[in-house]
């Protein structure tokens, strides 16, 4: 009876980092995975100071959170890495990243060596990503049904902000949506008590010098100065001297000219990442030119972008007309929105942009609005990039099938890894049904007999009845983008926590008193 005791004892410490380390990135699971689905409900943050925020975001749940568990930030990593590559999704590789840890150590547990399980689990994630790469569907188009449908389960089933997203697609085109680089999210900005909107143009997040101005531009030419709109300074050791004096007003001569260059070459809008010269300031104002100081890096890019302007030093402004004409942009109109706080450009002629101006009655819904349409948004472009798969852990359960199939034919220990994986692919639908109200052993096991029957991945659990329904044909359709990444990321992150044996605190940097 002792020597049991022994064998239980020394089991239990062998895998007790093993064990916590699962334990805290349970606790991490279950503060997201009842927002999945929809009929998953929200979660309520609340700060030291009273402050409240309500979301069902994966991400911003995880980076609210208060965690110190070694292992369980490394979960809130998978939620980084899904929003910062797709932007969608978040909440999906948190779960998936949950399960695969639980399957892994359930394997581990009952004999199978680590190394075993993780290997068969790269295996099995790598396998399961080309399945889903060969199940996904194609767009044909910004205007096929089935975008339209992502940008409504993306958007939380809020057709108007899905209308928006869609509307701003079409604007942008297909050919902008695939260019590297370009990230459709970044289009969407909220405010309180301004009507949702999509806007064919940009907006600067700044107000113009010259406020008293209420003409709008109209074919202006466009100035980026990545430079302070002022004469050349002369230091003050100069300005003493006679001839250092003589020097700064000569400068300041130049500088004055050069304002008149830019009148007579049609600029209607300067925009700067520094000060202003208070008489460069007037002369403006007395032409009618909009200035726009210390303007933020990403937007003096929007700008140059979208009106084809090339930025400059100011010792451009010495140039000949037509060298500086050059490096000119050229916009249809700008001009001072008061209401947004912001300046309006459109018409530009280089690249083709659009802002989604998404409307609010007060500030914290419109944080909440603009997190769902950049959801919609990414969802979006990654659809257009990569195709669609049926939604709802449906094309999740065809893989995991197809996994079970193959682990059949292994003949290695690193078939309880693929084994892992299969499980772990299975945990979207049952948490979905879960947040639904049903029995998820029941509705997983149906699902998974009527799909093997028909052959067919687009069968899944409708979350309003329980019945088996085909999720392409009802629009219940996400992007393969999203169902990909998510899994690639939990399994890299899954693998990093089973693979940890022993956690040890690091010493402090010793400190001189």
């Amino acid at each position: 009876m002792s020597g049991m005791k022994t064998v239980h004892s020394e089991g239990e410490e062998r895998y007790s980092t093993l064990v916590n380390n699962a334990s805290a990135v349970r606790a991490i699971c279950s503060a997201v995975e009842g927002t999945l689905g929809p009929k998953g409900l929200d979660t309520m943050l609340v700060g030291g100071q009273g402050e409240v925020i309500i979301t069902n975001d994966g991400v911003t749940i995880l980076e609210k959170m208060d965690v110190t568990h070694p292992a369980a930030r490394l979960m809130i990593q998978v939620a980084r890495s899904q929003q910062r590559q797709i932007g969608d999704g978040t909440t999906t590789a948190t779960v998936l990243a949950g399960a695969l840890v639980q399957e892994g150590v359930a394997q581990v547990t009952r004999g199978v060596p680590v190394a075993k399980v993780v290997s068969g689990m790269l295996q099995g994630i790598e396998l399961a990503v080309q399945s889903l790469e060969r199940r996904s569907r194609t767009i044909s188009g910004l205007g096929d049904a089935a975008l339209k449908r992502i940008a409504i389960t993306a958007g939380r089933e809020q057709r108007d902000i899905a209308r928006l997203i869609v509307q701003a697609a079409e604007a942008v085109g297909e050919a902008k949506l695939r260019e590297d680089g370009y990230r459709f999210a970044d289009s969407v900005i909220a405010h309180e008590e301004a009507n949702s909107e999509v806007w064919t143009g940009i907006l600067l997040n700044q107000k113009p010098m010259n406020l008293h101005l209420e003409q709008e531009r109209r074919d202006a030419r466009i100035l980026v100065l990545h430079d302070a709109l002022e004469p050349e300074a002369v230091s003050e050791e100069s300005l003493v001297t006679e001839a250092g004096f003589g020097r700064y007003m000569q400068l300041r001569e130049h500088f004055r000219s050069s304002l008149e260059s830019l009148l007579e070459l049609g600029v209607g809008l300067i925009a700067s990442d520094r000060g202003v010269d208070p008489e460069a300031e007037q002369f403006c104002s007395d032409h009618g030119i909009i200035v726009l100081q210390r303007l933020s890096r990403r937007d003096l890019q929007l700008l140059s972008e979208h009106t084809g302007a090339r930025p400059v030093r100011r010792t451009a402004l010495r140039k000949s007309a037509s060298e500086l004409g050059a490096a000119l942009g050229r916009a249809g109109y700008a001009a001072y929105d008061e209401g947004l706080g912001r300046v309006r450009v459109a018409g530009g002629h280089g690249e083709q942009h659009v802002t989604v101006i998404v409307g609010a009655a007060t500030r914290e819904a419109a944080h909440e609005r603009s997190r769902i349409a950049k959801d919609a948004a990414s969802a979006v472009q990654a659809a257009v990039r990569g195709g669609y798969l049926p939604g709802g852990g449906a094309a999740e359960m065809a893989v995991a099938h197809d996994l079970e199939r193959l682990r059949e034919t292994m003949k290695g220990m690193e078939g309880f890894g693929v084994a892992a994986v299969a499980g772990a692919l299975r945990k979207p639908l049952a948490q979905i049904v879960v947040n639904a109200g049903y029995n998820p052993l029941e509705k997983v096991e149906e699902l998974k007999a009527a799909q093997i029957a028909m052959e067919t991945d687009s069968l899944g659990i409708d979350c309003d009845t329980g019945m088996v329904t085909d999720f392409v044909e009802a629009g219940i359709v996400d992007p393969a983008d999203v169902k990909i990444h998510a899994l690639q990321a939990a399994g890299e992150v899954a693998a990093a926590v089973l693979r940890i044996h022993t956690v040890i605190k690091m010493k402090q940097p010793f400190e001189e008193g």
